[in-house]
Formats: C-alpha cells, sequence, structure tokens
C-alpha cells in the first residue's frame, strides 16, 4: 500500500515512479528512521493512540526490521518501497498487522525526512570531529618527533625564512582544529527536534514534542513547523563545512606533491598510498595525494548544488528538497573516506631531513635575520632592510651567502656590522630569535605540541560526552 494511494484512480507511469523513488539513495537513514519512529510511537502512547500493547508490538516491529536489515543487506533491494518512511511502514504492517499503519497517526513524511537527515547530520558531525582530531594526533606526532629538524617556509612559493619541521606541521593541525571547531557550532544548530511539526501547520494530534526531542539526544523541539519541514539550512551549512575541510586537505595535498618531487626532496612518498606508471619503470606516483586534491571539487560541487537547490524554493515542504540528499551522503562519505587515509598516509610518510636542513640554510634565507641584527644596533628598520638589501645583491653578483661576505664588505654598507654578525646568521640563531608565542623557535614549538595535546584531547572527550 503506498502512504498517499487514496485519492488517485490512476496508476503512476511506471518509469515516472521509478525515477521518483527515492530508497536507492535514502535507505541509508534507516536506522534514524527507526529511532525517529520510536520517539513518535512512545509520544502516540502518551496521546492515547495506541494502546501499552500496540506501542510494544510497534517498537519490536521497529527493532525486527533493523536486525534483518543488518543481517542481511539483500532485505533492503525493495523495488517497491518508495523512501525509506514507506519502507519502513511497509514493513511494520506485514510484521504486525494494521497495528503497523498506526504508526503514521499525527505526522507526515515532511517532518520524519527533517528529523532523519538531522539525526545523520549529527551523528556525521561526531564522527568526522573524531577522524579529523585523529588526523591532528598523528600531525603532532611527526611534529614532535621531528624535534630540531628544520626547513625552509615559503611565501609566494619562494623560500622565505627557515622554520621547524614541527612547526609546519602544526601549521595543518591549526587548519583541521578550526574545521573541528565549525563542526561543533554546526551541530548547535543541527541539534533540535522537528518531530510533532506534521506536515507544515504542527501535529494534529496532543505530542510532547518536548519528550520527544530528549529521547532521540536533541537540544530542544523546533519552534516553527513551517521552517521546521522546509528547513535545510543544517545540510548547507554542514556540507559547506566540509567543503572547508575539503579545501585544506587539498592544500595539504598539493604541498606534499610539490615536496616529494625531484626538485624539492623533502618528502618520500610512501608505497603504501601511491602507484606506478605502466610506462615508465622509474615513477612513483603521488595517487593519494593527488585524488584527495581532485576530490576536493566534487565537495565543494555539493555546496553548490545544495544552495541551487533551494535558492527558489517558497515554502514550506517540496519535493526538490528530496535532491537536497545525495549531495549530503555524497559529501559526508568523500570525508569519511578520505580523512583516514590521509591519517595513514602521515603516518607512513618520511620526511629527507638532512636535505630539508640544507635547504634550510641556503637561498639567502636569513636575510630578515641579518636585518635584525642591525637593528637591534640601533640602525633603524627600514635602513637595516636597505643595507641587508645590498648586501643580497652583492651575493648575487657573487654567487654566495650571507656568511661568505668579508667583513669589509659588510661595513662598506654600515658600520654597524661586527665579528658577531656571523653567528647571528646561524640556522640556531635564526630559529632562536622567534621566541614569541606562535613563532618557530624550539622552546615555542614545544609548548604548542603540548598545547595541542590538550586540545586534541579536550575535543576526544567532548564528542564522547554526546555519545
Amino acid at each position: 500500500m503506498k502512504m498517499w494511494s487514496g485519492r488517485f484512480r490512476q496508476p503512476l507511469d511506471p518509469d515516472f515512479e521509478r525515477w521518483q523513488r527515492s530508497f536507492d539513495f535514502d535507505r541509508r537513514l534507516l536506522s534514524y528512521e527507526i529511532a525517529a519512529s520510536g520517539a513518535h510511537a512512545r509520544a502516540l502512547k502518551n496521546a492515547g493512540i495506541l494502546t501499552p500493547d500496540e506501542l510494544i508490538n510497534v517498537l519490536q516491529g521497529l527493532e525486527q526490521i533493523a536486525e534483518r536489515a543488518a543481517a542481511a543487506p539483500a532485505f533492503l533491494e525493495d523495488q517497491e518501497a518508495e523512501d525509506v518512511h514507506h519502507f519502513v511502514e511497509k514493513h511494520l504492517a506485514a510484521l504486525i498487522g494494521d497495528t503497523g499503519y498506526k504508526l503514521h497517526s499525527g505526522r507526515s513524511r515532511n517532518e520524519q525526512i527533517a528529523t532523519d537527515l538531522r539525526l545523520y547530520v549529527r551523528a556525521a558531525i561526531d564522527q568526522l570531529r573524531l577522524e579529523v582530531g585523529a588526523l591532528c594526533a598523528v600531525l603532532t606526532d611527526r611534529a614532535e618527533t621531528a624535534a630540531d629538524a628544520a626547513m625552509p617556509a615559503y611565501t609566494h612559493l619562494q623560500r622565505a625564512e627557515p622554520v621547524l619541521v614541527g612547526h609546519w606541521l602544526l601549521a595543518y593541525v591549526e587548519m583541521f582544529l578550526r574545521d573541528t571547531d565549525r563542526l561543533a557550532d554546526c551541530r548547535k544548530r543541527v541539534n533540535i527536534c522537528p518531530l510533532g511539526s506534521g506536515a507544515v501547520a504542527g501535529a494534529t494530534l496532543p505530542l510532547d514534542r518536548t519528550s520527544m526531542a530528549d529521547s532521540l539526544g536533541f537540544d530542544a523541539p523546533t519552534a516553527n513547523s513551517v521552517d521546521a519541514t522546509s528547513d535545510r539550512d543544517f545540510v548547507i551549512e554542514f556540507v559547506n563545512v566540509l567543503s572547508i575541510i575539503a579545501l585544506h586537505l587539498s592544500r595539504w595535498a598539493e604541498e606534499m606533491i610539490l615536496f616529494s618531487s625531484q626538485e624539492y626532496g623533502f618528502v618520500l612518498l610512501p608505497e603504501a598510498y601511491s602507484t606506478g606508471s605502466s610506462a615508465m619503470p622509474q615513477k612513483k606516483n603521488p595517487d593519494l595525494l593527488e585524488l584527495v586534491r581532485g576530490k576536493s571539487g566534487r565537495v565543494v560541487g555539493n555546496v553548490v548544488a545544495l544552495m541551487t537547490t533551494i535558492k527558489g524554493l517558497a515554502l514550506a515542504y517540496n519535493k526538490d528538497l528530496q535532491e537536497t540528499q545525495e549531495p549530503l551522503f555524497h559529501a559526508t562519505d568523500a570525508l569519511l573516506q578520505v580523512v583516514p587515509l590521509v591519517t595513514g598516509w602521515m603516518k607512513s610518510v618520511e620526511f629527507e631531513r638532512e636535505r630539508m636542513q640544507q635547504a634550510a640554510q641556503s637561498g639567502l634565507i636569513n636575510a630578515w635575520a641579518a636585518a635584525t641584527y642591525l637593528v637591534s644596533r640601533g640602525v633603524p628598520s627600514r635602513l637595516a632592510h636597505e643595507r641587508i638589501g645590498k648586501a643580497v645583491q652583492m651575493c648575487m653578483e657573487r654567487n654566495c651567502e650571507l656568511q661568505d661576505l668579508a667583513l669589509a664588505d659588510l661595513r662598506s654598507l654600515s658600520p654597524a656590522f661586527g665579528e658577531d654578525f656571523y653567528s647571528s646568521l646561524s640556522l640556531t640563531s635564526v630559529l632562536a630569535i622567534h621566541d614569541v608565542p606562535g613563532g618557530t623557535a624550539p622552546n615555542r614549538v614545544r609548548q604548542a605540541i603540548a598545547l595541542t595535546r590538550k586540545k586534541i584531547e579536550a575535543l576526544r572527550e567532548e564528542v564522547h560526552a554526546h555519545a
């Protein structure tokens, strides 16, 4: 029996019927549909619509559907079910008879799908926060084991200043921790319950909405039934956060691709996450990195698809909203698959520390430290910059580094240069001058690692508290 067929006299066109079904993709919401249906059933019993025995039959029937779906995936290959709501109602009635049809009393599929999607997004947020937290933990571990190893930091893809390898890795941790904060903030707006909103104007029965919300772990019921049944802001917001995570992963992948090239030679690609060339025997290709970079475009595209679908919809529910599910599912799947793979890659990757260290000491990368030396001796900053710029030009003409210039040459530019200038240009000295919070001085990086570990642990505790 269809959930709406009483008013119709003609059957649906078979091609249209197949085409408009959503069960092929919304069946993944089954566990959430069953949970929400259980909460609704209890509210019906409290409202006097279901007897205590009928409630037991409904709850047992829902449990049997869930168990059968878990035990036999073929059970979900249902060519008749229009959507996940129809699937549950159909099988519940088959199990417990007409009492199964009582479950739909006072509710609409409009509120059901809104509730199921909120439960799905909430669970995905919690899982993603743990996965991104695990990635942050691995990055932090690698930062700690890098110890005092140095590398060049780049601006405009040109060598800028030396930094600790750990400081560079912690930059990605900061990106991803911001992402976990965005997910947590999104969760606040996700975690309200549409049950009891009916089709558009509210439930037609005296249902305890607060009790239903509490039983499903929501913070409160939605405030307006028209908005509750048509709102997909939470889907857009969530997928938008996913697109930012994908963007950060793409930036990470791009840098690792560059650093693994022979021209940089900072990163040794893990063979477990790379492939070879069918034509060139010497090749080892960064496939994981390239696919991470490539899939980010699809996630960003999902945001555009969602916003385009919703932008022209008058209130309240429209069938167009069915089209918001697949972009949500695709984006969620993409990130839940990618993040653990990136974590595995980061555990396996090897850094060419010697080459990174060498690069951190060449290419006039200590020029700002040289200017700082003059500033510390009373030379105005702009003039110090200009004098070191002239020294850099001298080095370029002679194909040497700043520390290779004779003191007489330096004093021809400024009398402030002294013998101690050369020691100020050592890698240790250059790193040490960045001894400010957020800087790359070794003690600051160690402090940052300790603070990061606390943030990650707090993140884990917060997610587990929701469970």
